[in-house]
C-alpha cells in the first residue's frame, strides 16, 4: 500500500489529495505545508493524516513510503536534493523540475544518483481526450509533419504568497504553464527539438498588482513555434484572457494521410451554469480519402472531473505512479522528459525577449 508524504499543500496538492482518495491501495500519512489556511484545507480532506514542519519531518514519518512535491515551482530542485540526502523515497514531482538555466548541474547530478523512481507530473499526457490523440496520431496523420496546440483560458489563479506573479519564481509562464505543452511536442515528435522561436508578453492580465512594491511580470499570451530533429514543426498559441471559450485546449496533428484533434474543455466548476451542461470532450478524425470529418466523443468520469480540474488526468497520473512506486514499471515521465520540457520553454521566453530564435544547441540548454 502506498502511504504518502505530502510536500506542498496548496491548491494543486489538494487536486492530488482528492484523487489519491479515490485510488485502491493508497493513503496520505504525513502532509507539510506551511501556510495556515492550506493547511487546515488539507487536514479537512484527510483528517488521519499527520501535520509536520518540514522536508525532513515528512521524511521521519516511518509510514511514509512515497512522496508527492507540490510546494511553488522555485521550491522542486532544492527538496528533490534534501529527499535525496535523507530516505530517498520514490517521488511524484510536479512541474517543472526547475527554474533557471544554471540549475541544469544540479538536475543532471540528481538524476545521476538517485537510487528510486521520480515521476515528473506532466498531467496533460493524462486527459482522456489527448492520451486519444496520443494513441492514435500516427496512424491517422501516417507520421505527424505539423502539431498545433491551443489554450485558450483563464488568468493564473491566486497562490499562497502570490508566488506565482513573477518571473523569478515561476521560471515564467511559458515555463510554469506552457512546459506541459512542450512535453506533448517532445511526445509526439519521439525526438529532441533544434530551435525555438517566439513572441509574448504581458498584455492584459495582473497590470496593476504590485506586491512589496514590485508590479507582477507574469506573461498572458505567446506564439511559440519549435522546430524538431525530425522535420516536425510545432506551434503553441497561449491566450490567457480567452475564458469566454468553449474548449480550453484544442491539439491538431496533421500528415501525409490526415488530421486529428481533440478538444478538451477547461475546469468544469468555471463553466457558467446559465449555458447547461459543459462541453464533453471530443477527437476528431480527418481523414484526406475518403475526405470528411469523424467525431468522437470522449466523455470522462463525473467523480474524476470533481476530484480536480484537469480532466481527470491526475487520478489516471497517479495510478500510473502507484505501479512505478511499486516496482512494476519506470517511470513515464522522467527527469530527462521533465528537464526538456523546462529547457524548451525557457527557450521560448529567452526568444520572445531578444527577439531572436534560441538553438537548443546551446551549452546553457544542454542536458547533463
Amino acid at each position: 500500500m502506498l502511504r504518502y508524504g505530502i510536500i506542498g499543500c496548496g491548491m494543486m496538492g489538494q487536486e492530488h489529495l482528492r484523487n489519491i482518495a479515490l485510488l485502491d491501495q493508497a493513503s496520505v500519512a504525513a502532509i507539510f505545508e506551511p501556510d495556515p489556511d492550506m493547511r487546515t484545507a488539507a487536514s479537512a480532506l484527510v483528517p488521519d493524516a499527520r501535520m509536520v514542519g518540514s522536508v525532513a519531518e515528512v521524511l521521519s514519518v516511518p509510514e511514509v513510503n512515497c512522496l508527492l512535491i507540490a510546494s511553488p515551482n522555485y521550491l522542486h530542485l532544492a527538496q528533490l536534493e534534501e529527499i535525496a540526502r535523507i530516505r530517498p523515497l520514490p517521488v511524484l514531482c510536479e512541474k517543472p523540475l526547475f527554474t533557471d538555466p544554471s540549475d541544469a548541474p544540479r538536475l543532471a547530478a540528481l538524476r545521476a544518483a538517485y537510487p528510486a523512481p521520480i515521476w515528473v507530473a506532466m498531467e496533460y499526457r493524462y486527459m482522456p481526450p489527448v492520451a486519444h490523440l496520443l494513441r492514435e496520431a500516427q496512424a491517422a496523420t501516417g507520421g505527424v509533419r505539423m502539431l498545433t496546440i491551443r489554450e485558450h483560458r483563464f488568468p493564473f489563479l491566486r497562490k499562497v504568497g502570490d508566488w506565482n506573479r513573477f518571473n523569478r519564481n515561476s521560471g515564467g509562464t511559458l515555463v510554469e504553464k506552457c512546459c506541459h505543452f512542450f512535453d506533448l511536442m517532445r511526445l509526439v515528435a519521439g525526438c529532441n527539438p533544434v530551435r525555438v522561436m517566439a513572441s509574448g508578453g504581458q498584455a492584459v492580465n495582473h497590470l496593476d498588482e504590485v506586491y512589496d512594491g514590485q508590479r507582477s511580470d507574469i506573461w498572458d499570451h505567446a506564439y511559440v513555434i519549435v522546430d524538431f530533429e525530425s522535420g516536425l514543426r510545432a506551434m503553441l498559441e497561449l491566450c490567457m484572457f480567452a475564458e469566454g471559450s468553449r474548449y480550453q485546449e484544442e491539439i491538431s496533428a496533421v500528415g501525409p494521410l490526415g488530421k486529428i484533434e481533440c478538444l478538451v474543455p477547461g475546469p468544469g466548476r468555471f463553466w457558467p451554469a446559465h449555458l447547461g451542461a459543459a462541453p464533453v470532450p471530443k477527437v476528431i478524425v480527418s481523414p484526406r480519402h475518403p475526405a470528411g470529418p469523424m467525431e468522437l466523443e470522449i466523455p470522462v468520469d463525473p467523480k474524476l472531473l470533481a476530484a480536480g480540474d484537469h480532466n481527470g488526468s491526475t487520478f489516471f497520473q497517479h495510478q500510473g505512479f502507484q505501479r512505478a512506486a511499486m516496482g512494476t514499471q519506470g517511470p513515464e515521465v522522467s527527469l530527462e522528459d521533465g528537464w526538456w520540457a523546462v529547457a524548451m520553454g525557457l527557450a521560448a521566453q529567452e526568444s520572445a525577449r531578444t527577439g531572436e530564435a534560441v538553438s537548443l544547441g546551446r551549452a546553457s540548454y544542454t542536458p547533463g
